[in-house]
């Protein structure tokens, strides 16, 4: 059995967890440290008894259900337990952005209950040489879901702690099997006006779909990962149901939901951001404290919940305190003019 040594960056669930939502259901722990950072088993093989008991019944399908009742509920090693805490299920499923679904933080969890997420297909095509439409079912049925918590920071810098239930996104480009000219990612959200009222907009300024992508090393990195629940259920419609793409030292807005089409492809895309103010977001769009957003610092970022008399400032962290394990990624860039 390899047990991984912790890192600084790594997150502990018994540190973050609030303890109302402690104890109560039993989870394995799989016995083997998992994939990347953040997923070091504290102590080796063990079992432990948590829930997260104020967190509401979703209504996922009878797949999904057995899929995180199957999940690897790792131990997450030691960081700082003051300034991350797990964010409340309530905040974390009411402050969103999805412009698909409108502009505000709240008009996801308004108005998202529109979409119709069951089925779900997604298009694998590209520089692969085994694509096509799978039902997302199939498309992550070869894999075991694994319980991740991540720092998530938003480019207009403020942040919050989740525990995502996923599978690292390597696994799906290793089945589709890239060609030699497969150099990144492109990713797609549902085209859907009527069921995503954002997109019928006058006033949306983004050209639909939204496109996100990654270089291939970074979607095939250990912490990325393709999530399709959180807080022990299925990911609400606002959180991006039923496929989301996380990148935990990214801004958020990289984290693409909803996702319908995976393509492998050999020239860089255009992402949605990028294509309405490359000069305010860029491909890369790597948390760095040392390069500010040209309308506001980066250097410090507001942690969610807060409230009127308790602002809970923090300092942002390079990579968003990932940086031991994808710096290398980056190394002799220039991450100001690659931001």
């Amino acid at each position: 059995m390899l047990i991984k040594i912790a890192k600084p960056s790594d997150l502990h669930e018994s540190d973050v967890t609030p303890e109302s939502i402690y104890l109560s259901r039993r989870r394995f722990m799989g016995g083997m440290a998992g994939l990347g950072a953040g997923l070091a088993l504290s102590g080796g093989a063990q079992a432990a008894a948590d829930d997260y008991s104020d967190v509401p019944e979703g209504d996922a399908p009878g797949w999904l259900k057995e899929k995180i009742s199957d999940a690897k509920w790792d131990a997450i090693s030691p960081s700082d337990p003051e300034k991350d805490k797990l964010a409340p299920f309530d905040d974390a499923s009411q402050y969103n952005n999805f412009f698909e679904f409108g502009t505000d933080k709240g008009d996801p969890a308004r108005h998202a209950g529109s979409l119709e997420t069951q089925p779900w297909s997604v298009v694998v095509d590209g520089e692969v040489n085994n694509g096509g439409r799978f039902a997302l079912e199939d498309l992550v049925k070869p894999s075991l879901f694994e319980e991740r918590i991540y720092r998530l920071r938003c480019v207009e810098a403020w942040s919050m702690v989740i525990p995502w239930l996923g599978i690292p996104l390597a696994e799906i480009i290793k089945r589709a099997d890239p060609t030699s000219k497969a150099k990144y990612v492109r990713f797609e959200t549902l085209v859907d006006p009527e069921q995503m009222r954002g997109q019928r907009s006058s006033f949306s300024i983004i050209e639909w779909p939204y496109v996100e992508g990654l270089r291939l090393d970074e979607a095939m990195h250990p912490l990325t990962i393709m999530a399709m629940g959180m807080y022990g259920r299925e990911l609400p419609n606002q959180n991006g149901a039923p496929l989301r793409l996380v990148v935990p030292w990214k801004y958020g807005f990289k984290s693409i939901k909803s996702i319908v089409r995976i393509s492998l492809v050999e020239e860089q895309p255009v992402n949605s951001w990028q294509k309405i103010a490359s000069d305010e977001y860029g491909f890369y769009a790597n948390v760095n404290p040392n390069v500010d957003h040209p309308r506001w610092s980066q250097a410090t970022e507001r942690r969610l919940p807060n409230t009127l008399f308790n602002s809970n400032t923090i300092d942002t962290r390079m990579f968003n305190g990932y940086e031991d394990e994808v710096a290398e990624l980056y190394a002799g860039m220039d991450l100001r003019k690659h931001y």
